[in-house]
Parts: structure tokens; sequence; C-alpha cells
């Protein structure tokens, strides 16, 4: 079969990562007996102590915070002075940059051995009475900064703006503008509101136009769109087309993005959060994670019981790896009908070190896939943060996923999706540096 440039660059990627590996080996072989081993042990142990201090920072206060802060620090200090002091400081970064150099190329080489699978537009007529919310305090005023409700308005759109020193209820609202015969609506807002009004569209069948008008619009990202400029958005309104994406729902809310539960859902319960997010998060952490109170969170995620968990994810379709969670992420699809599930279990400084050493394949960390997540607690009722949102919700809490109902308007010329990097995974790396061809969901060989 002949290869094409992409499979080709893919397995010399591959190759050059292995390479870059075994590079990193030998220069630690080689320096066993002047160091190799003093330079693997100190930093192992360092990593392990960091952990263990970030741990004991975020889970206790006074004294021992402030001990736990200092080791955080001090411990990638001393393996540098450890380095320097006992000569191997050269041995350690050619190592380092060797390990560095393998990553890179690993994720690379698997990100384009793996065929995109885009999702399908369709094409989409030009709306005619077409309705767009927005909130002019979102994303630090970026409705008027980038003069979006002029722009609108010009294109033929009725816009209604929000009044930010007064509660709205935005999807009565948006059922408000479908009873005087609204055929799009739209949000140029946080996520938190795109989702409420994206239920309304999906519940009558009308397309929905996103506007990136939020602070992080990580529905925007994920869509293709241009995040920098929301005023291309309303490109879509005489130059769309039409993309079917999942809507998740938790309790009968939809949600675009997330629900969290746990720790994080617990913190957004304050209003002093909005004001002074790390502040208000260490403040709280200490009772969050070692409370007497703390009673965890049971879940099942399909056929998978979790138990006592301090912080739980879902996500509407999931992302690349845990770490995407973080904020950062990507996810590469969002029509693939499975919700995202992470589940955090740390509570002492030696599972924080287990987490740091192993990551992913650490029992502290759990993550699946599921059509179905169930959430219960001792508690009636457990905070909940639906994109961002803080909410109370009764137990059980049910999250799935409604399959293909939301019909998405955008641009023709947007910016697109970028394909996230995978975690390394070394069997496929291994075969597709020297092994057997990996092969596509439709069976076909990728040489």
């Amino acid at each position: 079969m002949r290869r094409s440039r992409g499979d080709t660059e893919a397995r010399l990627l591959a190759r050059f990562a292995v390479l870059a590996a075994i590079g990193a080996a030998a220069v630690l072989i080689r320096a066993l007996d002047r160091g190799g081993l003093l330079i693997i042990g100190a930093g192992l142990l360092g990593l392990i102590v960091c952990a263990a201090g970030v741990w004991w920072f975020l889970a206790h206060r006074g004294v021992v915070r402030l001990f736990g802060a200092l080791i955080a620090l001090a411990a990638p200090i001393g393996a540098l002075v450890v380095f320097t002091q006992s000569g191997v400081w050269q041995t350690a970064l050619l190592s380092s940059l060797c390990w560095g150099a393998t990553l890179v190329c690993a994720r690379s080489a698997l990100r384009r051995s793996r065929p995109q699978r885009v999702m399908r537009a369709s094409p989409a007529p030009r709306p005619r009475r077409p309705v767009l919310i927005m909130n002019p305090k979102s994303g630090g005023g970026k409705v008027g900064r980038f003069g979006l409700v002029e722009r609108a308005e010009r294109l033929g759109a009725r816009v209604i703006l929000l009044d930010p020193d007064v509660e709205t209820d935005v999807a009565a609202l948006a059922r408000e503008a479908v009873a005087e015969g609204a055929d799009l609506l739209g949000v140029a807002g946080g996520d938190g509101t795109q989702a409420l009004v994206a239920a309304v569209a999906a519940e009558h069948g009308l397309p929905f136009l996103v506007i990136s008008a939020g602070t992080r619009n990580h529905f925007a990202m994920d869509l293709g769109l241009d995040r920098a400029d929301p005023a291309r958005c309303l490109d879509a309104l005489t130059n769309g087309e039409v993309l079917r994406v999942d809507l998740g729902d938790v309790a009968g809310r939809a949600f675009v993005n997330t629900v969290s539960f746990g720790v994080y859902a617990d913190v957004v319960q304050h209003p002093e959060y909005r004001d002074d997010k790390a502040g208000t998060a260490l403040s709280l952490m200490p009772d969050l994670l070692l409370g007497e109170d703390v009673s965890g969170l049971d879940a099942r995620v399909d056929g998978t019981a979790l138990t006592a968990q301090q912080a739980l994810l879902v996500s509407n379709n999931p992302y690349i790896s845990p770490d995407e969670f973080s904020g950062g992420g990507r996810r590469p699809r969002l029509d693939s009908g499975e919700l995202g599930v992470l589940g955090i279990r740390v509570e002492s400084a030696a599972q924080a070190a287990d987490l740091a050493v192993r990551g992913s394949q650490s029992a502290g960390l759990t993550v699946l896939t599921a059509q179905r997540v169930e959430v219960t607690s001792d508690a009636d009722e457990i905070p909940v943060a639906v994109d961002g949102e803080a909410l109370r919700m009764p137990v059980p809490v049910v999250c799935a996923l409604r399959p293909g109902a939301l019909r998405v308007l955008v641009p023709r010329d947007r910016p697109g999706n970028v394909v996230p990097a995978p975690p390394v995974n070394w069997r496929q790396l291994l075969d597709l540096a020297f092994g057997r061809p990996e092969r596509t969901p439709e069976g076909e060989p990728r040489v």
C-alpha cells in the first residue's frame, strides 16, 4: 500500500521517539559509575517530595501548610543542587533533553497516525428571523468591545441585551423568542448561558449560534470557532453550515462542557469565589479534603462503581487525556455519543506522590467513558457545578447524553478544531515505528 505523507511523517517521528528514549537510557547507563543512579534517585525523590509538599499545602493550614509550601519549592531545587555538587548536572541535562524529545516526538507521531475524524457539516439556509441573547458583562465586556450588537443587527438579527444588574431567566427569553417566530437562537455569553439557550433550541429543533464572548469559551473552542474575535462567529448568519453535536443532561438540565461534583462544586458555591478564586479555594480546601464532615461521593458509571470520590467530573464527550479536564484541554469530537468521566480520590501525601509518579495509572485517578452516570451521597442534596454555574441538586443526580440533539450553526470560514496530541502509548508507538500497521475503525490498515 502506498503511504501518504502524513503516514511517513508519523513513522519517522515514532522512530525518532524510540531513538531518543534509547538515548536517554544510554546516557544514564553509561554514567552508572559516575552518578547515573544518583540522577534517577534524586529526580524521583524530588518528584515524590514535591507532590507530598503540594498535598500538605492544600490539605492543611498554619505551620503544616507553610512547611508543605517550603518543601514543594525546595525539592526540585535540592535535586538541582545535588546534581551540581556531584558533578552530574551535564548528564542529567542531556538525559532530560533526550526524554523531552521522546515525549514530543511520540505524541506528535501518535497524533499524525490517527485519522482525523472531523465533525461532519451540512449546508444551512440563511436564517430569516435570528434572535441573539447577549450578556454585556460576559468575558469582561466583549459584547461592547467587539461591537457585537451593532454587527448582529446589521446582519438582520434581533438582539436581546441582558441587564447585568437584573437576574434574568434566559431560557424563558429564548422560549418567548421561539413563540414570536424565531428560526435561530444564539448566545453571546458564558458556557452556562449557552447551555440554557441551547436546550431550548434543541427542544424546538432550531439551529443554535455560539458567539465566543465568554471568558474561556470551551464550547466555542471545541466547535472550532474563533475565540480571539467573537465577531467572526456572526459570519455564520450569512455564510454558515450546521454541525450536529451531542447535548449533556444532568437531572433534566442541559450542559455543553462539564458537570463537577465534590471539591470544585463545593468551592464555587461560595460568593467570594468569583472575586478571589485562589484565596477562596485555599481557605476551603483543608475542610473539603480532610474535614470531619467529608463523606465523599459514590457513583455508578454504567456498570462500574466508584466509591468515596473527592471530586468527580463528567464531560459532554471525552477529553483526550485526564489533564485536559483542568481547563486548557480539548475534546476532539462533540458527537461521539459518550460522556467522559474522571474520578479523583487522594487522601494522603503518599497517595498524592503516587498520583504524581504514576499519573493516569494511579489508583487515585479513574478515567472512563459512559452513557450514564449516577452520583449518590449520604446527604439529601449535593453541590453541583454545571458549566461553572453553582447549583444544588437532590440525590441521586443522573448525567446522560442526548446524541446529536443540537444543531449548531457555524461559519464556513473558521479556525477549526486542532487535533490534540494523545497520551503516549508505548505499544502503539512501537507498532507504528517498526511493527504491523495500525488499523482504522473501518478496518483499513495504516502504514
